[in-house]
């Protein structure tokens, strides 16, 4: 049996509500998850910008971006997100995020740079389990 991968270094992880979303307590609980399995988890609040986020994701030298979204605008935070980590050549950040999403808008999510998305009743390690997955190529080069 083995255990968790050995890490140089915590995973770095920016969670945040964008848009006008009020509704945190699934975000809350994912980054309390997070921090749990050992990850670094900033939390940057409810009603932030894209662009705030991606500015704290660089601040905070982050492996990945997750975003709770259930106020349907999914399709436009997410996009404006891998948008700006482009234009910061920080495609690398893996972006993922949860919320009320229909099966439709997952795949196109997908097609944007959106690496995961997890709808409500997803277990907690399965996030944490998937995360770290996603980032480890990240961390190999780090």
């Amino acid at each position: 049996m083995s255990g968790p991968a050995v890490r140089s270094r915590p995973i770095r992880v920016v969670v945040a509500k964008v848009g006008l979303d009020g509704h945190d307590r699934g975000v809350k609980i994912v980054a309390r998850a997070l921090r749990d399995a050992g990850m670094e988890v900033v939390y940057t609040g409810l009603h932030q910008t894209p662009q705030q986020v991606v500015a704290a994701a660089l601040a905070e030298d982050v492996d990945a971006i997750g975003l709770s979204v259930l106020s349907g605008a999914h399709m436009t935070h997410f996009r404006r997100v891998v948008e700006l980590l482009a234009a910061e050549d920080a495609a690398d950040i893996v972006v993922f995020g949860g919320g009320i999403i229909p099966p439709d808008d997952i795949a196109a999510l997908a097609e944007l740079g959106v690496h995961g998305v997890f709808t409500p009743g997803a277990a907690t390690a399965d996030i944490v389990g998937w995360l770290e997955q996603a980032v480890a190529p990240r961390l190999s080069r780090s």
